[in-house]
């Protein structure tokens, strides 16, 4: 009997994702790469174009997708050419090319350079009208090849920044990096806090005896906490409000969201709250970054203030 054949086993191709990103003068490339390169994307802006099929050879091509920017500025700039290696490169089966063109009316472009004082790369002494419409005739014809194209005259940074996160964000991690720290205002407040709230209307566990050595780790200092009567009402409100900001954060393309709870040495009301916070994120699906800045500072009378005085 002959023997059994079997199909060679099949290796599909990654085809490494590679996006050119070019388009008018002052409509946004820098700000377009800035983005794709928070997506995960690298990215590489006024690369030659005859070194584009180096930069790609296969045996330097990774699986991380690549943005190249190219426009009139780039040395070499020949739209012709331009074209010509990408259909060179989208015919190779380990590519995925596609091209980003970004247009812009040219009486935007002009408000633009005016209000940045920067001059046009192609009026070169000429008033800025004629480098535009000069520029605009260069790039016809990537603009007619490009499968992409955003018009940014009416975008604001923040407009462009999500339109290039709506078409390229599909693949990149999508969840906002939470961090949420204690810290003491009697020792500074914290530089970089994007949300900061004060807990010193809380009573200070710093003067029942048994609790100033510990801290909001501690259970009983927790529990001290729990029976203020301003607590429970106070922390459900801050929690929901956080819980309501953070999808308006993400849609405005933050990366980074820091929340800061203040007490007056930050060893007690502010260590126990963020704790609970960051449970209470953790619940809803995120996975928050917790810090205690003060923790380990020395409990002293002089940093918690006079008995009696809030903090």
């Amino acid at each position: 009997m002959a023997p059994e054949s079997h199909p060679a086993p099949s290796h599909k191709i990654v085809a490494q994702k590679i996006l050119v990103v070019t388009g008018i003068s002052g409509a946004g490339k820098s700000t377009a790469l800035q983005v794709l390169e928070d997506l995960g994307w690298e990215a590489i802006d006024n690369f030659p174009i005859r070194l584009l099929p180096d930069l790609l050879s296969k045996e330097e091509c990774q699986v991380m997708p690549l943005a190249i920017g190219i426009d009139s500025r780039t040395r070499g700039f020949i739209p012709a050419e331009l074209v010509a290696r990408i259909k060179e490169l989208a015919a190779r089966d380990d590519l995925d090319v596609q091209t980003l063109f970004l247009d812009c009316a040219s009486g935007e472009v002009a408000r633009r350079y005016n209000e940045t004082r920067r001059r046009h790369p192609m009026a070169r002494g000429r008033p800025i009208g004629e480098g535009i419409r000069a520029e605009r005739e260069l790039l016809d014809p990537v603009r007619r090849w490009a499968e992409m194209v955003i018009d940014t005259t009416s975008f604001t940074s923040n407009d462009l920044q999500q339109a290039v996160r709506d078409r390229f964000a599909s693949d990149a991690p999508q969840e906002l990096t939470i961090t949420v720290n204690s810290f003491g205002f009697a020792r500074g407040m914290p530089p970089l806090a994007d949300l900061v709230f004060d807990m010193r209307f809380l009573d200070n566990p710093h003067w029942v005896e048994g609790l100033r050595a510990q801290t909001g780790l501690d259970p009983d200092v927790g529990a001290h906490i729990e029976k203020d009567p301003a607590f429970a009402s106070s922390f459900a409100r801050i929690r929901d409000l956080v819980l309501e900001l953070i999808p308006h954060y993400e849609a405005q393309g933050r990366a980074y969201l820091t929340i800061a709870f203040g007490c007056t040495g930050g060893r007690h009301r502010s260590v126990y709250t963020t704790e609970k916070l960051a449970l209470a994120l953790q619940e809803a699906g995120r996975t928050p970054t917790v810090l205690h800045r003060n923790l380990t500072a020395r409990a002293t009378d002089a940093t918690e203030g006079q008995v009696g005085l809030a903090g």
